[in-house]
């Protein structure tokens, strides 16, 4: 609301005398209601987020997802788009459910980002299992199916954007079989050249309004693109006014006989340095071939901007070459990942991360060379301290003593426990669809009931149990175990070295269709190029790109 009054627009509407006054008056009332219930929703979320929630659902026509307010109100005879959550207690004509791919629909599960402790919950929940995650799904999906008076379509993509294909949902299917359907082969519907040309309109104005500020942000700084960001959104705005024009050529008149005389007055008006890039853009293309499909509208839009980073992706034949932490970090934020795997840019080790290497190395290489005692952990230690790099400074000195410490526990639990090692720092490499996953695992072990536990070694701070269900890199292990070296792992386990404590999943928790289906989802994004960023406080307090990151919460 203070925002509202700060800007006058609750004043400029009252003077304003025009037919909607009301309805805007209205509109704005119900703003400081929506942001309340987001906040609630999401209270770790930034007034960007909330920015873009209330962008998109406003574009879209939407719903409010509480189902008590509408942004973009609907009216009748008009399309609604809605959540699948959002179509409860609501009726249609019909109904049109889009997206049910496989992957999709049931999907893979989401975790919190932070879950809340079990100590701190008054009540038992559902239980976050891979089989209660789909018959959630199931369950939403029948809602939305019965939202139908008359008829019902369901609709899937056949292929993803690289052309691969998808499966539909076994849940489609059923219905499909239930009814003795059959899927029909749907190609992209325009309606003319025009449908390609608003499309396009869009595109472009959305892509001007979203770079004003970076071109602003850039005229105050001593670069020397400046000129040329500069002569960049100018031709933007000449495109859009090309565009418009096209669209509102005179009735009959073909778009290649309007776009002659539309280009020379646009030339005549434009600096050289303005004409050089609007005759180098493929707009001009893109409009005389207005019957091509979205992907090509998109990819002509955005070649114009950003160069394309393909050369730059981690190729492995026709997929992607990836880790348990590259999808963890994708995971974490796409432009990290962005950061960090394709720029490359080096970052510095803290003194906790390489305090951690060295515990590895030390347990390494006392595993590898068949160390017995304390006293040889010990002493690799002492050799590893020095050659680490490491000094006096009292923090130092607290890691020291807390090394000492550990190994000692270490030792006391090794020679309790019945398993027998087998593997140190054992490397993989396999196949899930065309990408190709790799690591190492620190240790594996043999079990007396001729099991293996694969084991991975931490110095951070124990996560439980319940934390880890939706962890991805015990999960990779175990296929890999099985893929990789044939050998089945009864159990997976992160050995806290500090804290002498283990935490082990067992094997029937780990959920190879919810692992492959993460492992496209992630490797789909960085294919198609989607490093945007999803900033946090959790996320970007601990980020070595935090300084040099646009998107930081600060």
């Amino acid at each position: 609301h203070r925002l509202i009054d700060r800007l006058g627009l609750r004043r400029q509407q009252l003077f304003a005398a025009q037919a909607d006054v009301v309805e805007r008056l209205q509109a704005l009332a119900l703003l400081g209601e929506i942001a309340s219930r987001y906040a609630r929703r999401a209270p770790q979320a930034s007034g960007r987020e909330f920015a873009h929630y209330l962008a998109a659902v406003a574009d879209a026509g939407l719903h409010d997802e509480d189902g008590a307010t509408t942004i973009g109100a609907s009216r009748p005879q008009t399309v609604e788009v809605l959540t699948l959550h959002a179509a409860k207690g609501r009726e249609f004509e019909h109904v049109f459910i889009l997206g049910l791919q496989s992957s999709r629909m049931p999907g893979a599960r989401r975790a919190a980002i932070e879950p809340i402790p079990d100590a701190l919950l008054h009540e038992d929940l559902p239980p976050d299992t891979r089989d209660a995650h789909v018959a959630e799904m199931r369950r939403l999906l029948h809602v939305a199916m019965t939202r139908a008076r008359d008829g019902l379509t369901l609709a899937y993509v056949e292929r993803t954007e690289r052309g691969a294909l998808q499966p539909p949902s076994a849940f489609a299917d059923e219905a499909r079989v239930a009814v003795g359907g059959i899927w029909e082969e749907q190609g992209e519907a325009l309606f003319g050249p025009d449908e390609a040309l608003h499309a396009a309109l869009i595109e472009v104005r959305d892509e001007l309004l979203g770079g004003i500020p970076r071109v602003a942000g850039s005229l105050g700084e001593l670069r020397l693109d400046t000129d040329l960001d500069i002569t960049h959104g100018v031709v933007r705005y000449l495109e859009l006014l090309k565009l418009t024009a096209v669209i509102n050529r005179p009735g009959g008149q073909d778009v290649a006989e309007a776009l002659g005389p539309i280009n020379a007055a646009l030339t005549q008006a434009a600096t050289a340095q303005q004409r050089e890039v609007l005759e180098s853009s493929p707009l001009d293309e893109l409009v005389l071939g207005a019957e091509r499909d979205a992907r090509a509208r998109a990819s002509a839009i955005a070649g114009r901007g950003e160069p394309s980073l393909e050369a730059f992706l981690p190729r492995r034949g026709d997929g992607l070459l990836l880790s348990a932490s590259d999808i963890e970090t994708y995971r974490t934020c796409p432009l990290k990942y962005k950061f960090a795997r394709v720029f490359r840019i080096p970052s510095e080790p803290t003194m906790n991360q390489r305090f951690g290497i060295l515990i590895h190395q030390v347990l390494e290489r006392y595993h590898q060379s068949g160390g017995q005692t304390v006293d040889e952990l010990l002493g690799l230690l002492e050799a590893g301290w020095r050659r680490g790099g490491f000094g006096s400074s009292e923090e130092e000195k607290q890691l020291q003593i807390k090394a000492v410490d550990a190994l000692n526990r270490y030792q006391d639990r090794f020679r309790a426990e019945d398993g027998e090692p087998v593997w140190f720092e054992k490397s993989f490499q396999f196949q899930i669809g065309q990408h190709t996953l790799r690591g190492r695992v620190d240790r594996v072990d043999r079990l007396p009931g001729g099991g293996y536990e694969l084991i991975d070694y931490k110095t951070g701070r124990p996560r439980s149990a319940a934390q880890l269900r939706e962890d991805v890199q015990l999960s990779l292990y175990a296929v890999a175990a099985r893929e990789a070296w044939q050998v089945e792992s009864e159990r997976q386990s992160y050995h806290y070295v500090l804290d002498d404590e283990k935490i082990r999943v067992p094997a029937e928790d780990i959920d190879r269709d919810w692992i492959s289906e993460t492992v496209n989802e992630v490797a789909g994004g960085i294919q198609g190029q989607g490093f945007e960023p999803t900033p946090s406080y959790s996320a970007c307090s601990w980020c070595d790109y935090r300084i040099v990151c646009p998107a930081a919460e600060r």
